[in-house]
């Protein structure tokens, strides 16, 4: 049996591309609730390396300041300069940054005639092909189907676009209600098989409880350099690459600390902006490992001029989960790559903070301050 190929750039449709890299333009609203955290142009970018990863070519990226979330996300005049733009250059694909509901990507690919994916669906493609075990797998899987389930209508309208005749008949409401039972079906089946993966963890998990070995959790915004704290620490060889989303399955090794004490050190998938609900509840199973741990290590980017505001984002994803009273250890990460000024005064808060520690997870540098301060920590918890 032929294994199926992943479709590029996950959509509610299927369309064809031509090119090795689809060619895509980033469309973003800047408005008042995106710019709490910062500015569109840094979450444009943020949006380009998430497009890069997923294979495509971006174009340029374009945004309209708007007070308030727009009908059709945005306005007419900027839709006549999509338009425009589609028709100037080779776009093949439309990102917009936020997730679209299911009438306003209908809207858009009426008129624009281009495949429309949102942040929630390359993200979610990006996980598609960074899932390695059969439990990721099954989670992607589960967030595909609860992404696509009330876009079901929307895939048939292109039909109706094409001015009638053999093979474009829509289906109508009876067969758009089948499919709606089917996906709903296949949703709770994978529901299912990942609750029953999910008891088997438990399992584990109680015969560690039992042993009374700590477990630790590194935690952060993706590419902090989770991975390669973890590699640094167990001397193991976890995939690290510098790429987000480049960690999706949990992996979990043993490190000795210098009193003989051991421990469990669990690597987990990293957070973003406007990381969706969806992937949040269809990884459940994943993040219980956090849910578990004794102790978690916040692995921040310190060089990264907006270091603060990705903690922040990371520390409200642990609220959301009921995770955010756990002790906590903030890692600051790649101190040696620390050589301008401003980045230094800008994240100087996360520096002053009682419970941070400055490392290199590359170089080894301050380690073993690190390592003190977890046994520190884990002694003051009994």
């Amino acid at each position: 049996m032929k294994k199926k190929r992943r479709q590029k750039l996950f959509t509610t449709k299927s369309f064809t591309t031509k090119s090795k890299h689809e060619n895509v333009i980033l469309v973003g609203a800047n408005t008042r609730e995106n710019r709490k955290f910062w500015s569109i142009n840094e979450s444009l970018n943020e949006l380009e390396a998430l497009a890069t990863t997923a294979g495509a070519k971006v174009l340029t990226k374009i945004s309209q300041n708007i007070n308030h979330p727009q009908r059709n996300y945005i306005g007419k005049g900027k839709i006549e300069e999509l338009i425009s733009l589609c028709k100037t250059t080779d776009c093949e694909t439309i990102i917009f940054d936020d997730e679209l509901n299911p009438s306003q990507q209908t809207f858009l690919e009426k008129n624009l005639e281009r495949k429309i994916i949102d942040r929630t669906a390359l993200i979610i493609d990006i996980f598609a092909a960074s899932a390695r075990t059969k439990e990721g797998q099954l989670q992607v899987e589960l967030a595909q189907h609860k992404y696509l389930l009330p876009r079901l209508a929307g895939q048939w309208t292109h039909l109706e676009r094409l001015g009638g005749g053999i093979g474009t008949r829509g289906p109508g409401e009876s067969q758009i209600e089948t499919d709606r039972q089917m996906i709903n079906i296949k949703i709770k089946n994978l529901e299912k098989r990942i609750n029953q993966i999910r008891k088997h963890r438990e399992l584990h998990r109680k015969k560690r409880r039992e042993t009374g070995i700590p477990l630790i959790s590194l935690v952060g915004y993706t590419n902090a350099g989770k991975s390669t704290l973890l590699n640094t620490l167990t001397k193991t060889k976890v995939l690290a690459e510098q790429k987000v989303f480049s960690t999706l399955d949990t992996t979990t090794r043993k490190l000795t600390l210098p009193n003989k004490k051991i421990i469990l050190l669990s690597d987990t998938v990293g957070f973003i902006n406007k990381l969706p609900s969806t992937l949040i509840t269809s990884f459940r199973a994943t993040l219980e490992e956090t849910e578990e741990a004794d102790l978690l290590l916040h692995v921040i980017d310190i060089t990264h001029e907006k270091a603060a505001e990705q903690a922040m984002i990371v520390d409200k994803i642990l609220k959301d989960l009921d995770f955010e009273n756990k002790p906590k250890i903030l890692v600051l990460n790649k101190c040696d790559q620390l050589n301008t000024d401003l980045i230094e005064t800008s994240n100087n808060s996360l520096k002053e903070a009682p419970n941070a520690v400055l490392v290199s997870a590359s170089t080894g540098k301050n380690l073993d301050v690190l390592l003190t301060n977890i046994m520190q920590t884990l002694e003051s918890k009994r």
